[in-house]
């Protein structure tokens, strides 16, 4: 068998020709992804919640009486629990405020758990709602 090295310099050309085609990966962008805290139904108050509470879960659905009930799931991803504030604000089908606001309740998380809470529309006008967390004062 007869093979001709590759000389040493068509080697040092080619490896050069791949080095410039190395990349730095791009920068990680804005996720376009559905997540709740990304939506006008959940938000937080401060920084503080946003760095270690997130909301896993919301349910929504009319009582017999066609008032709004609304169930959010809170998870603490801290590893120490916490006390947060939470509240509801009750708004028309256009998005307009009823007045309808619930007082701040505190919710007790322990680490790395999920706790649900729930809120009742004190009237039929209620469509769509916004809940407010915040840390515990």
């Amino acid at each position: 068998m007869n093979t001709k090295p590759l000389p040493f310099a068509v080697l040092t050309a080619a490896f050069l020709l791949c080095a410039g085609c190395v990349t730095k990966p791009a920068a990680p962008q804005e996720s376009t992804k559905y997540s709740i805290e990304n939506t006008e139904k959940f938000t937080h108050l401060d920084k503080a919640t946003q760095a270690v509470v997130s909301c896993t879960n919301l349910q929504e659905r009319s009582l017999p009486d066609g008032r709004l009930e609304v169930v959010a799931s809170l998870r603490n991803r801290a590893d120490h629990a916490l006390k947060v504030q939470i509240n509801c604000v009750f708004k028309d089908a256009q998005g307009f405020s009823l007045g309808d606001e619930t007082p701040f309740r505190t919710v007790a998380l322990a680490e790395n758990a999920t706790e649900a809470v729930r809120f009742t529309a004190a009237n039929t006008a209620a469509k769509k709602y916004t809940l407010r967390l915040r840390s515990a004062r």
